[in-house]
Order: C-alpha cells, then sequence, then structure tokens
C-alpha cells in the first residue's frame, strides 16, 4: 500500500508570471489541484517541506492528504516542474481522485531477489532495470508504492517481462490491458570479463604504433625522393 504523506498548503490569490516569481524568491512553491469534478484551485507550497516530501520515492507514486484551510483532499501528484540546474521546484500539480474511482498513474519497478538469483550469483551477471516506471490503473486503496520484478530464479541474459511482475489486487498494468506488448523490464546482463577492456586498449595502442611507422617510413621516402638525400642526410647514389 501506499505510504501517507501530508502535504499543507494555502490557497493562492495572485496569477501571472511575476507573481509566481516573487513567491518562489520567498521560497514558495506554486502549485494547482484539479479534478474530481471540482473547481481547479491554485496552491501555495513551502518549498523545503516539499523537497523533503520528493526526496521520498513514495512520494510521487502515493495517495497524498492535501490540507488547506478549506478541507482535506486526497490527491495524487501528477506532474513537477524542476529548475534546469538548481535544485529547485518551479510547480506542482496535483490531481484529485475519488475512493470509488479508479485513476491511471505510474509506479516504479523495483529488482527482488537478485541476491540468491543464478545469474548473479553464478554466472557474476549484473542486475538491469530496463523500464523504470510502469503505467497502472487501480482504485486509491490498492495503489501500490512500486511493482516488483522476482528475480530470484533468473539465469544470465534471461528476462522479467510485464506480465510476471508481481501486482497487488485491483491493480491493472494499462499497455497489457490495451493490447501492447509484454516488454522486458528488468534483466541480467553478462559481465564485462576482466581485461577485456586493457587488450582493446592494447591493442589499439599496437594498431596506433604500426600507423605512425608507416606515416614516418612514406614521409622519409618523399624527403628522399624531393632532395636526393636519405633520412640520415647522405646523399643517394646518382644513376650512371
Amino acid at each position: 500500500m501506499s505510504s501517507n504523506f501530508v502535504v499543507e498548503a494555502e490557497y493562492r490569490e495572485g496569477k501571472g508570471t511575476a507573481d509566481s516569481r516573487r513567491l518562489r524568491h520567498n521560497d514558495k512553491v506554486p502549485a494547482v489541484l484539479y479534478g474530481a469534478g471540482k473547481e481547479n484551485g491554485n496552491l501555495l507550497l513551502d518549498h523545503n517541506k516539499l523537497m523533503h516530501h520528493l526526496e521520498v520515492e513514495a512520494f510521487t507514486s502515493a495517495v497524498l492528504e492535501i490540507k488547506t484551510d478549506k478541507g482535506t483532499d486526497q490527491a495524487i501528484v501528477r506532474d513537477v516542474q524542476y529548475h534546469p540546474y538548481k535544485p529547485r521546484v518551479l510547480h506542482v500539480d496535483f490531481q484529485r481522485v475519488s475512493a470509488t474511482e479508479k485513476f491511471n498513474t505510474t509506479v516504479p519497478v523495483h529488482m527482488t531477489g537478485t541476491d540468491v538469483a543464478p545469474g548473479v550469483v553464478t554466472d557474476k551477471g549484473i542486475p538491469s532495470t530496463l523500464i523504470a516506471d510502469v503505467d497502472i490503473i487501480c482504485l486509491p486503496a490498492n495503489l501500490p508504492e512500486y511493482l516488483e520484478a522476482d528475480m530470484s530464479e533468473l539465469e544470465l541474459g534471461g528476462s522479467i517481462h510485464l506480465s510476471q511482475l508481481i501486482l497487488p489486487k485491483g491493480v491493472e498494468i494499462v499497455s497489457l490491458n490495451s493490447g501492447g506488448d509484454d516488454l522486458a523490464v528488468a534483466t541480467i546482463l553478462a559481465p564485462k570479463r576482466q581485461g577485456e577492456g586493457l587488450a582493446a586498449e592494447a591493442e589499439a595502442e599496437a594498431a596506433a604504433t604500426v600507423d605512425d611507422a608507416e606515416v614516418i617510413d612514406e614521409v622519409s621516402s618523399d624527403e628522399v625522393e624531393a632532395d636526393g638525400e636519405s633520412p640520415a642526410g647522405d646523399k643517394a647514389p646518382e644513376e650512371g
């Protein structure tokens, strides 16, 4: 089940780019709350508290309580806009959810059982996630924090597909319901053999040395033909 998060917010009066810039300078984050047949609301959040929430992976895949002076709404994070290069949140979209209506969202994939997987233990393979997040549909009460990819019996080169993910009761994968491909979401990659990188580097270096030697020979030959001297400076024999 989802973790419980409470987001304290206040309704925002002003609008526009200039007002948003002023609020951000005061460590506030503009946000919007919409959906569930209710009127859209423009909110303000405390930037530091929001950042602490976002440090927890489950925050973006949980049903949240948005508390304001007008009451409490159940909602999910639909979008987060970050500054291009600063650790700052610029805007957040929250979508209200109803306890009786299914909704669509994405949740992360977590690999489990990698410590006993034959492809890892025996063959020294490397577990790798191919699809980090999966689109699901469910009721708010059934929303999982993540989907589990059980790697415990996976051999080297083997994969876990969407249809093999462990789904909690009431959770469906959208792409499978719509006839999409049963994509691989996690695999065990073959390890890089020790020394392969060094061998390739040595081979490249040797090839470069041969190329350099050929270039020197070509230059030396050109000099002999141009001024009749050998590379050591001796006169080339005259034809007689």
